[in-house]
């Protein structure tokens, strides 16, 4: 499987399909090894789909040395695209950190982003989120990664998802599993979002921007990901009120893949 020398750490990572470029980051996952089926539907079939592993879970290592922050992240994003020969990509970041990494390529590499989608995210992180952040980390670090599996499964579906699916949630094969066994990259993952501000930066974002609003979120609100909306030059914005932290259940996920390929389609052929 591919993996290459990248900003002084191995990344491992996959590319699917054909087409223009689309860059996918979730939360703190990975869409690797088997996990692209969690992909829209029909994406690779259209676009060039890649993903990776970040620092410190799934194939990737991580240089310990160097402090984790979301630019380390998007360095390490721009650093694969280099690697491809992709001059530019559509940025796709949901749940959580994936869209941070978006924000922050699109800020500082403003020509490397053809188009982008967020989902789940933020710009700034109040004192809420922070220790929701934090609290995630004390759960992991003195419960096990068990006990925060379930404390974050239950702050990312809605009751009715979670009811229905708990046993496939849960588990050594459930949610979030890549962390399992790897507190201290996860420790490093909560230090790179903990840390995250873009907000008095995102004026610099010049491609096309679609910042999507879950109104279950518990996590990242619309609280947080209007300011995103505002903040971006002529950003699009939807308001889905049913849906929660995760997009979860055969409805949400054919609206979410139909809203995406509409958007990249929209879109496509820009520079």
């Amino acid at each position: 499987m591919p993996s290459a020398q990248l900003n002084e750490h191995r990344m491992y990572y996959e590319v699917h399909g054909r087409g223009e470029p689309v860059l996918c980051m979730g939360g703190w996952g990975t869409f690797c090894h088997g996990n692209q089926v969690h992909l829209a539907r029909g994406l690779s079939e259209h676009y060039q789909v890649i993903v990776f592993d970040y620092r410190g879970i799934g194939d990737s290592d991580d240089d310990l040395s160097r402090p984790a922050t979301m630019q380390l992240h998007a360095q390490d994003a721009l650093a694969l695209l280099d690697h491809l020969q992709v001059p530019a990509a559509h940025l796709v970041g949901l749940v959580g950190m994936g869209a941070c990494v978006c924000q922050e390529i699109a800020v500082t590499h403003p020509r490397r982003a053809r188009s982008m989608l967020n989902m789940g995210a933020w710009c700034e992180v109040d004192d809420f989120l922070r220790d929701q952040l934090e609290m995630f980390r004390t759960v992991h670090r003195d419960g096990g990664f068990l006990a925060f599996q379930q404390l974050v499964t239950l702050l990312s579906f809605t009751p009715e998802y979670y009811n229905a699916n708990k046993a496939r949630l849960l588990g050594p094969h459930g949610g979030w599993r890549e962390l399992n066994g790897r507190y201290q990259a996860h420790s490093r993952l909560i230090d790179a979002c903990v840390s995250f501000h873009s907000k008095n930066r995102l004026a610099a974002v010049q491609c096309p921007s679609l910042v999507i609003h879950a109104g279950l979120d518990q996590v990242t609100s619309p609280r947080t990901t209007r300011a995103i909306e505002a903040a971006i030059p002529n950003c699009r914005g939807l308001h889905w009120d049913d849906v929660a932290h995760v997009v979860a259940g055969k409805e949400q996920k054919m609206r979410f893949a139909d809203t995406l390929l509409a958007w990249l389609a929209e879109h496509s052929g820009s520079a």
